[in-house]
């Protein structure tokens, strides 16, 4: 009997390369913010934007695999990134309470 996997169809009505499209815009939009922006906290959004379309290119492949492996390893990486961003923002609420600052160009400064 055929294993029936109803939300993996290969056939499916968009194709991989728009996914991989829209994985490498986000993946440079979160690459610019982190290049481009000073403060700690957008500078984490940019991360966690990075992080998923890396996370949004895996699923995408993915769907080629009967297993499920890279859906299982798709939640494994969202659930390490929510522990990620909540000791990220733990980190900068005790520089802000330090240097009473988020600006990474001012906090590098004050350090010296």
């Amino acid at each position: 009997m055929p294993v029936f996997y109803p939300l993996l169809a290969v056939n499916s009505a968009i194709p991989l390369s728009y996914f991989v499209l829209a994985s490498a815009a986000l993946f440079s939009i979160g690459l610019g913010v982190v290049v481009v922006k000073r403060n700690a906290i957008v500078v984490l959004m940019g991360v966690e934007l990075m992080l998923n379309a890396a996370n949004l290119n895996l699923v995408a492949f993915s769907r080629y695999d009967p297993d499920l492996k890279g859906q299982m390893f798709g939640l494994f990486v969202i659930v390490v990134a929510a522990a990620e961003a909540v000791v990220a923002l733990a980190i900068v609420l005790l520089v802000y309470r330090r240097f009473q600052t988020v600006d990474l160009d001012e906090v590098n400064e004050m350090k010296r």
